[in-house]
């Protein structure tokens, strides 16, 4: 019993050992100086998707990645780089997931094509159903 009582504690005890014991980042949570530069990162951070929560951009999110993404994109803003240089890092490092906005190119082209057919076919769809209710009330 002894044995099983300390095993359970070990089991519980695992997810606090696992959490990181590392200093956030600096720019995670706090803004540049410069209101300028600081307004061309927040732009940035607003179509950059966190890869914790996958459907909130870094911006808004409280993922500890995102506040690590949200510090790099400061730190090179601060560095002097243009932010679609950044984009063209992030999206060299995490994939085209990473932006809202996926350009369009023949692995996307599903994504941007789907909801074009979707509607399509719902409109073809109406149309016979719309039809087939005329008939029916034109023969009564």
């Amino acid at each position: 019993m002894k044995y099983v009582l300390a095993l359970l504690c070990a089991l519980i005890a695992m997810p606090l050992a696992a959490q990181t014991a590392l200093p956030p980042a600096p720019y995670a949570d706090r803004q540049l100086d410069d209101p300028r530069l600081e307004t061309e990162a927040k732009s940035l951070m607003e179509t950059i998707r966190c890869l914790v929560c996958q459907s909130q951009s870094i911006a808004d999110s409280d993922a500890s990645m995102a506040g690590d993404m949200r510090s790099q994109i400061r730190m090179r803003i601060l560095a002097g780089e243009k932010p679609e240089d950044i984009r063209h890092w992030l999206v060299e490092r995490y994939g085209e997931w990473v932006t809202y906005a996926p350009p369009v190119e023949p692995l996307t082209w599903p994504l941007w094509g789907a909801p074009i057919i979707l509607v399509a076919v719902g409109l073809w769809l109406m149309r016979g159903r719309f039809k087939r209710h005329k008939r029916g009330n034109g023969e009564s």
